[in-house]
């Protein structure tokens, strides 16, 4: 690895102070080693509090599942997202994989059935 390809997360500050990034779907934003387990929606909450959070869901539909969930307004943000080192992430993961191309609406969402999982980037 060339030294200044890490560069901006040698000088982003400690984790402590990332908000925490809302996803639509458990996604790697890049090379590293996260773990993911599973979260309750009282923890999601808590970590909004404390942290803040940043959208980065793509998609209306589960911007509303998670607004209505965590009990905040999270909008519909389709942007491209590079998770820190120590940076913590909510993801929304449905309990099926919808066919190709489909685009669910919250409701659907609610009668496939979703969890919620906590990906935290390691190094």
């Amino acid at each position: 690895m060339r030294p200044w390809e890490n560069l901006e997360e040698f000088l982003l500050p400690s984790d402590e102070n990332y908000p925490v990034v809302l996803f639509n779907g458990p996604i790697c934003t890049t090379t590293g080693l996260y773990r993911v387990t599973l979260l309750d929606v009282e923890e999601a909450k808590e970590l909004i509090q404390t942290f803040g959070f940043v959208s980065a869901v793509g998609h209306h539909g589960s911007a509303e599942v998670l607004s209505r969930v965590l009990e905040a307004e999270v909008p519909m943000n389709r942007i491209e997202y590079s998770q820190k080192i120590g940076q913590k992430a909510i993801a929304l993961k449905l309990k099926i994989r919808p066919p190709e191309g489909l685009i669910l609406s919250a409701s659907e969402m609610a009668q496939i059935g979703f969890e919620l999982l906590l990906l935290e980037r390691l190094e």
